[in-house]
């Protein structure tokens, strides 16, 4: 059987794409965006401010306006989400060559129909579990707050959230590619709790980098999600393959801000 798959490809900024089927660029955070002329501004992808939306909070979401474009606008049997700095691996892996290196649908399509779940490789944060983790890099009341909502509106989560929370690991960078009816379970279950979760939380006075924490809040909650549908046998651990990825990471500033995080309480302050 042939399946059908979509990957958006999250780009706030015009860069480099895969000239492959299964990716479609997606111009995030598009609504507003206008060039000195007053032109809108056009990078030539698809704009995530068409059809059924939430570009507008991109500034608070990130690269989740970009997941709830692709559950509600289109139709295909695996749907997917990737960032222009960062994709799933095939088999030409080259840290030279990221965008060479994205994984092509001839690789992937063997794999649709034996897999339902796609999740990049754990990351492995050793001496830190996620909750503390977040605490010690953003603010930990994000999390006490999401809790409450969880348990006022699915409380069958919060076995699988409390155990998500004191890992030391995670599938992190809000990237995935699942069967379509499991995204949809997904994204109604996560976009619930965000848009709950941007309403209760202050916004007043943050930096861009911290505005976006519906998007950093949605990286642990894949994995809560995740583990309740193990839990509850809807995905069985044999249905989900973990794919290599590659990314444009800055390693000197990301590991010197992980340590200042957790040992001098030094929080985030920028993208690395």
């Amino acid at each position: 059987m042939d399946y059908s798959i979509k990957i958006v490809v999250a780009a706030h900024k015009k860069s480099p794409m895969p000239n492959d089927r299964l990716y479609l660029p997606l111009h995030v955070g598009a609504a507003g965006k206008f060039n000195k002329d007053g032109t809108p501004v056009d990078f030539g992808y698809t704009r995530d401010d068409t059809g059924d939306n939430i570009s507008a909070l991109n500034g608070n979401f990130g690269t989740q306006t970009g997941l709830y474009w692709i559950w509600k606008n289109v139709d295909t049997d695996y749907k997917g989400l990737v960032h222009y700095r960062r994709y799933f691996v095939g088999s030409k892996a080259d840290k030279k060559n990221m965008i060479g290196s994205a994984i092509t649908y001839d690789e992937i399509k063997p794999m649709l129909g034996k897999y339902k779940v796609f999740t990049p490789q754990k990351r492995w944060y050793v001496i830190e579990t996620l909750c503390s983790h977040y605490e010690h890099t953003h603010d930990g009341q994000h999390f006490q707050i999401v809790k409450k909502i969880i348990e006022n509106d699915c409380p069958e989560y919060l076995d699988a959230f409390n155990k998500v929370l004191k890992r030391r690991w995670g599938y992190m960078f809000n990237m995935m590619i699942m069967q379509k009816d499991l995204m949809d379970d997904y994204c109604s279950w996560l976009f619930n709790i965000l848009l709950k979760a941007y309403e209760q939380i202050n916004k007043v006075g943050l930096s861009d980098f911290d505005k976006r924490f519906c998007g950093r809040i949605s990286e642990i909650l894949f994995d809560v999600w995740l583990e309740n549908k193990i839990e509850t046998g809807k995905v069985m651990k044999n249905e989900i393959k973990e794919l290599p990825y590659i990314e444009d990471v800055d390693w000197r500033y990301k590991i010197k801000a992980f340590l200042s995080a957790k040992f001098i309480n030094k929080k985030y302050g920028r993208s690395s």
